[in-house]
């Protein structure tokens, strides 16, 4: 009997050996991973073992693997693999005239935004508010790191500077919302310059941690000047008020809000209210950071992250630039700060850890380096699908990581890559930048 030559050909094609040498290497992996993690049970002193549910976990990585490895020696499986290999990494550039499909989505979903806390129930408006402030505390250190290429692991000190900068204002010196808003940002930015002035000579892990140890500092001032700043007890923060109107039942001057419009009250209506303004800002801040990108300021920053030698070569002030992304940065950080403090009613420094500044970072290095909506993106996901797998709480931490791990394999720049606009020639320059008469006359 004869065999089929094409069933011959096509296992012939498989590399049994190497799919299952990575089959038992990821097999390996997962059992020392997830061993500790679900193959046991702990009960007080005593623990029982959970040895079924950690070989059907294993198993199922084995078999994907096994998969994995025998499809990628297919066509299909190395067409996908060029795809990827080949895939353009750099910043792209639109051709003259490319009109992106964003400039219909953004306007969707800005009007999106407004309907939204009339429709949406207390608990997912609380949620998108903090995904907004989070939001904006990405921009802030898009600026620094992503912009300026000055890696900065203390950002959630500005985060802190802008939150009890609003509850101790509040507590010595009577400022409400809106007067603490601005001088937040202020503040921060100064506290930018002051962190900045020290580091203009460090590059790269150096520069990670001092303003590692910048951030750590303000938190243990906050922590252990009990006196004026409450210490492990936190501070009470004012909730905002539209033209002196509060969002309470009873007020102790005055009209409470629902009664100056006739309305039933809601404890909704505040959340409302912190919503809609800070919505307000994050468009404004947007615009901005686009500005900047276009303008002298924001190409400096771009020409430092690339090579600063080259930038001081061309005359450029690197002080003035480091200490201007710092200090932009840090007033977007301070008044996220603001309302996190007026959102929450309430600050302490443990909302201040270095697992902040992680979080912050991972929003810019997920969203793209420099890329503002991949930002926005990245904020978002990292905010509200820890709320949506709240089942598996336990294991989020382990599931965020892994998400960082395949995002730096798949898409290195991130999930919005970094554009740039092209502009055409001027009519009658030629490729030599001369105009016709002047190439005439030589």
């Amino acid at each position: 009997m004869q065999s089929n030559p094409q069933r011959s050909t096509a296992s012939a094609s498989f590399d049994w050996k190497r799919s299952l040498i990575d089959t038992s290497a990821a097999a390996l992996l997962s059992l020392v991973i997830f061993g500790p993690m679900i193959g046991f049970l702990l009960h007080g002193y005593d623990f029982k073992l959970r040895m079924e549910t950690l070989f059907v976990v294993v198993g199922v990585i084995a078999v994907g693997r096994l998969a994995m490895s025998l499809f990628v020696q297919t066509a299909a499986g190395q067409s996908l693999l060029q795809r990827f290999g080949d895939r353009k990494t750099g910043v792209y550039v639109k051709p003259v005239g490319e009109k992106s499909n964003l400039r219909y989505i953004i306007p969707l979903l800005f009007i999106a935004g407004l309907i939204f806390p009339f429709v949406a129930t207390k608990y997912w408006l609380t949620v998108v508010i903090l995904g907004l402030i989070y939001v904006l505390l990405g921009l802030g250190l898009n600026i620094v790191v992503g912009l300026a290429g000055l890696l900065d692991l203390g950002f959630v000190a500005f985060y802190a500077i802008g939150a009890y900068g609003l509850a101790l204002g509040y507590e010595y010196l009577g400022l409400g919302f809106w007067a603490m808003l601005p001088l937040a940002a202020l503040m921060a930015a100064v506290f930018g310059a002051l962190l900045g002035f020290p580091v203009l000579r460090m590059h790269g892990d150096y520069l990670a941690i001092v303003t590692l140890g910048f951030g750590e500092i303000i938190r243990l001032v906050l922590n252990n000047w009990t006196a004026f700043t409450g210490g492990p007890n936190g501070m009470s923060a004012p909730a905002p008020t539209l033209f002196g109107l509060e969002f309470k039942r009873r007020v102790k001057e005055g009209t409470p809000f629902h009664e100056f419009f006739g309305l039933e009250y809601s404890s909704n209506y505040k959340f409302i209210f912190i919503f809609l303004v800070l919505l307000a800002l994050v468009w404004v801040v947007l615009h901005i950071n686009k500005r900047l990108t276009r303008m002298p300021l924001g190409r400096a920053w771009e020409a430092l992250r690339e090579d600063e030698i080259a930038c001081r070569s061309l005359g450029i002030n690197h002080v003035v630039v480091k200490l201007s992304a710092f200090m932009t940065g840090a007033a977007i950080g301070g008044i996220a700060g603001v309302f996190f403090a007026t959102y929450q009613g309430f600050v302490n420094p443990s909302s201040f850890t270095f697992f902040e500044s992680a979080l912050i970072l991972a929003i810019v290095v997920l969203g793209g380096l420099g890329s503002t909506r991949g930002v926005v993106v990245a904020a978002f996901v990292l905010t509200i699908l820890p709320e949506v797998l709240r089942d598996f709480a336990e294991f989020r931490v382990l599931m965020f990581g892994a998400l960082m791990v395949l995002m730096m394999i798949w898409r290195p720049r991130g999930l919005v890559r970094l554009s740039r606009e092209s502009h055409s020639r001027p009519k009658g320059e030629s490729s030599t930048g001369m105009s016709p008469a002047m190439g005439g006359a030589q």
